[in-house]
């Protein structure tokens, strides 16, 4: 690989054989080094390769002012979380965690506290990437020696959920919005049926994965649609209070729900609700 540009002593980018340009890192990888000149591959520690151009440039922006510690640090969250939640993130995860712990960990230094509203929510919500956030915050304590409030593992959470389902344009306010609106409808469920819902139970779990990507399809504007209603009919008979249920979801949406939206909700009510205590 060849040297093409230098951060600083830690950080470069180079140029492997197939012309692909990679982000590199390792400690002394740049020291008295030049544009053109081998990197030495035994002093590399991690490798960012990122095929998206916009993320690929946005992230060599951020190497020109964030601490190479932290963009390591950044790394190694992001491919634990990765590992922990077996499936692909999207590339910007690398710019906006790295920028948001960046500016956090200032923040911190300046004594300044980022409290986050939704952090009962996302634990309840969405548990292993809340968990991930945890592990994250020793991460930072072993790497910086900072320690962090479970409210910015909460934060951290919100950039995995969100590098899960997005496109660039997909912002952390948006999945802060979308986690208000899983609790409002939790709530409207809970008081129809004057229940506690089992949050440990798979029907549970498949709910909120539902209303992820049901809130997913509303952002992209996509429909899924029924070639014909008759099933839709069956449930309302069978499931009459899941039905009605489903309607006063579909009204504090505000929005007209297509007929296998109406159905597959429906059917996700009665079942988060079957065989609760009353």
């Amino acid at each position: 690989m060849i040297i093409k540009k230098i951060f600083n002593n830690n950080a470069i980018v180079a140029k492997d054989p197939q012309k692909q340009e990679l982000v590199v890192m390792g400690c002394g990888i740049g020291f008295k080094k030049s544009i053109g000149d081998e990197v030495e591959e035994g002093l590399i520690e991690k490798v960012f390769i990122l095929k998206q151009k916009e993320a690929s440039e946005k992230f060599k922006l951020l190497l020109e002012d964030v601490p190479s510690e932290y963009v390591s640090l950044c790394y190694d969250i992001i491919e634990y979380g990765k590992n922990m939640l077996d499936t692909p993130l999207s590339e910007y995860i690398y710019v906006t965690l790295t920028d948001h712990i960046n500016n956090t960990l200032k923040m911190y230094d300046e004594g300044i506290r980022n409290p986050n509203p939704l952090i009962w929510e996302i634990k309840k919500l969405y548990p292993k990437e809340f968990k991930i956030g945890l592990k994250a915050l020793e991460f930072i304590n072993d790497s910086v020696n900072k320690q962090l409030t479970e409210d910015e593992a909460g934060n951290i959470a919100l950039h995995l959920i969100n590098a899960q389902v997005s496109s660039p344009d997909h912002k952390i306010s948006d999945i802060a919005g979308q986690t208000e609106k899983i609790q409002d409808i939790l709530n409207i469920i809970k008081y129809t049926y004057n229940i506690t819902l089992d949050e440990q139970s798979i029907s549970f779990e498949r709910f909120i994965t539902h209303l992820r990507f049901f809130f997913q399809r509303i952002h992209q504007k996509k429909r899924m649609e029924l070639d014909d209603d008759f099933l839709l009919q069956q449930v309302k008979a069978k499931y009459k209070k899941a039905y009605n249920c489903m309607l006063k979801i579909e009204k504090y949406l505000d929005t007209d729900l297509s007929d296998e939206e109406k159905l597959y909700l429906t059917i996700h009510v009665h079942r988060v609700t079957e065989k609760q205590i009353e």
